[in-house]
Order: structure tokens, then C-alpha cells, then sequence
């Protein structure tokens, strides 16, 4: 019986080999959805999708995409596709030369790095932004027995995969600090394990805190965090720290560790006004911000209560549909009870905070959830 059933398997599958094998050569194909009577379903299908250019699975920015994609899609007239790719520096290659992505996260100093190294032809009037996002903090894992930059002096480092934000702000970041290090582009997550043997004497990542990569390892090897001094990059980057909060096993109780950070940027295509681009962004943009406020609920990331729909971000240049949205949001109505010139609201933050950037994007966050009480 056995032997039976084994000769007829083998019957079988011999017969589907020979059918798939006579469809293949004959150059048949399935029939289309418009041969099927589908072209409605086609068109529409085509007509509201976004791309989206996300990152990697393990960073914060396919995490950012992930969460745009779900509360956007709520809306019927649009689908936002969360695509992962290798990170923030591929992404704007991306907004530039892939077809079917018209937005993408990146940081704020990829942009000058197309400009100046890359040197992309006209690359602050093709790639526009519509909001900035979170603060991605550096970190600078190493060895127990690495105490300080110096110490990496010809040492390896991982820079993270190729394409990601991490391998144009490492580079920047070991420059300005006067150490020359071996770089090793590699995911940050297979050179974790690398330095646990030595091979490597550190990582740097790009990415908001707090990431799973550090989070989910109990860090058995005494790994630690390098501080990074704010004076070095004033002019490019933000101050900010890492907690114990944020990195139980890594940073002591009550300690912190002093480093810099990078805007993320919610990135478009400045695609021509009468496009059908420009259409899908403009129809992304307007369900953007008449859906922000579940942003600020569970479960989304707690990061998107820091972000600031009005806010400048340095060297970029806001899109020219934004720009009108705020105009309309701003100049709805005048808030005569708090004294408030909506269309000058940013202005006025700034004059009641000058030289504190904290302050001034508390203040207007205030007058943003003042308006939607209204």
C-alpha cells in the first residue's frame, strides 16, 4: 500500500512538472485584471496609493512609517504603502530615482550631504519637507575597555548597513572628533554580536531612543555608551542624552550620558502642481494633519508628541502645499481670548522664547491643542 502510494505522488507530481513545463514554453500568460473585467477595481487601486520609503525593521523609521501608514489609511480616499528600505540616505535616492515613492523619513543632514559631497544637481528645490519628526540620537556603543574616542584611534567600527543615515553621520561625527577609525558598513544588528568577540570595538546608530536593538539585549558584556561633546556640532545637531530610563544595563541609575542628535524629516518630491504626484501628496498632506491628534494617543510612538507641524527644519525648504495648509490652519480664526495672532503664532513663540527652541515649540504645542479644543 505504501509503495503504492509513493508511485502515485511521484505520478502526480511528474504530471504538474510537465504541465507547468508545457504552460511555461508556451508562452501562455495569466489573464490580466483588465482581460478579467477589472479595470475599475485597477484604476482605483492605483489612483489613492502613496509610497512611502520607510527603513529597516529593527529602526525607528519603519516604525514612524509603519504607524503613518495605519492612521492614514483609516481615510477611503487614500493608501499609504510603508516600504522598508536600508535607511535614511537611500531614501531620498529614492524620492529622487524610484518610481512610486513620493514621500520618505530621512535626517536633516542627508540633505547637505547630497548638496555637498554627492553633489546632486538642484537638490534643495527637488526634495521638499512637510514636517519634522523625532530626534534621533546618536549612539556610540563600545568595548568595556573603551574609554573614550581616542581609544577607537584604527579601530573598527560599524557605521550600520549602506544607505542608512548612520554611514553619512558617522563619518561626520569620528571627522569632527579627530579620530581616524576602520569603518564597517555592516547592520548594526549582526555587529552587535561582532563586538561581543572583539572584532569590532563599537557601533554608532542613528535611530530614537529607546531602540529594541540595545533594549532587548541585557548587555551581559558591559558594553557602554561614549558621551559626545554638543560644542563640536552646534551647527548641525541638537543636544540631547541618554537616560538609565531609556537604557537600563547600559547607563547606571541616575547617571546620563550626554550626546547629540539629528531631526528626523518627513521628506516629498516637489513634484509639479498640476502632477497627479501632487494630487496623491496633496491628498497625504491634508489627511496628515486632519488626523495628527491620534498620533499623540496610545499605542503610537510617545516621540510624536514632540513634533511640531509648524516648525522650521534648518537648510530645507517646506512644501509649497504645507505651506498652504498652515496658512489655512493658522489664519482660520483669530484667538482673541489669549491675545494670539494665529497666522503669526510660530513668530510670536519664537519673540516669547528667544534662543529657546524647547520653549518655543511648548508654547505653540499649546496653542495647537488650545485651537483643537476649540
Amino acid at each position: 500500500m505504501r509503495v503504492w502510494m509513493h508511485q502515485a505522488i511521484a505520478l502526480v507530481s511528474i504530471i504538474c512538472l510537465t504541465s507547468e513545463t508545457s504552460f511555461a514554453q508556451s508562452g501562455a500568460r495569466a489573464p490580466t485584471a483588465a482581460a478579467s473585467g477589472e479595470t475599475n477595481a485597477v484604476a482605483k487601486a492605483n489612483e489613492r496609493t502613496v509610497g512611502l520609503a520607510s527603513g529597516l525593521p529593527a529602526g525607528t523609521f519603519m516604525r514612524f512609517g509603519a504607524e503613518i501608514a495605519g492612521n492614514i489609511n483609516q481615510a477611503a480616499d487614500i493608501r499609504v504603502l510603508a516600504v522598508i528600505t536600508p535607511g535614511a540616505t537611500e531614501n531620498v535616492r529614492d524620492l529622487l530615482y524610484l518610481r512610486g515613492i513620493d514621500i520618505a523619513i530621512t535626517h536633516a543632514d542627508v540633505l547637505e550631504y547630497f548638496k555637498n559631497v554627492e553633489k546632486i544637481p538642484n537638490i534643495q528645490k527637488r526634495v521638499n519637507f512637510i514636517s519634522e519628526l523625532y530626534v534621533s540620537e546618536i549612539h556610540v556603543l563600545v568595548r568595556p575597555e573603551i574609554s573614550s574616542f581616542e581609544d577607537l584611534e584604527g579601530k573598527k567600527v560599524s557605521f550600520n548597513a549602506p544607505g542608512g543615515g548612520t554611514s553619512v553621520t558617522g563619518p561626520i561625527l569620528f571627522r569632527r572628533m579627530g579620530v581616524k577609525v576602520e569603518p564597517v558598513y555592516i547592520d548594526n544588528e549582526i555587529a552587535y554580536e561582532r563586538m561581543k568577540t572583539g572584532e569590532l570595538a563599537g557601533l554608532v546608530f542613528t535611530v530614537g531612543k529607546p531602540n529594541n536593538l540595545f533594549t532587548r539585549n541585557k548587555n551581559d558584556y558591559g558594553f557602554k555608551f561614549l558621551p559626545v561633546p554638543f560644542d563640536n556640532f552646534a551647527d548641525l545637531y541638537l543636544p540631547t542624552k541618554l537616560t538609565a530610563e531609556d537604557y537600563p544595563g547600559y547607563v547606571k541609575p541616575g547617571e546620563k550620558v550626554e550626546t547629540i542628535g539629528v531631526q528626523a524629516v518627513l521628506a516629498v518630491y516637489n513634484w509639479p502642481r498640476e502632477s497627479d504626484r501632487a494630487r496623491r501628496i496633496t491628498r497625504f498632506i491634508d489627511n496628515y494633519f486632519d488626523h495628527f491628534e491620534n498620533f499623540l494617543k496610545p499605542p503610537y510612538h510617545p516621540s510624536w508628541k514632540t513634533v511640531n507641524l509648524a516648525a522650521n527644519v534648518r537648510g530645507w525648504t517646506r512644501y509649497w502645499v504645507v505651506e498652504e495648509k498652515l496658512k489655512q490652519i493658522l489664519g482660520a480664526q483669530h484667538a482673541a481670548t489669549r491675545g494670539i495672532d494665529l497666522q503669526l503664532a510660530p513668530q510670536q513663540a519664537t519673540q516669547a522664547a528667544p534662543s529657546k527652541a524647547e520653549e518655543q515649540k511648548r508654547l505653540f504645542q499649546e496653542f495647537q491643542q488650545w485651537k483643537r479644543r476649540q
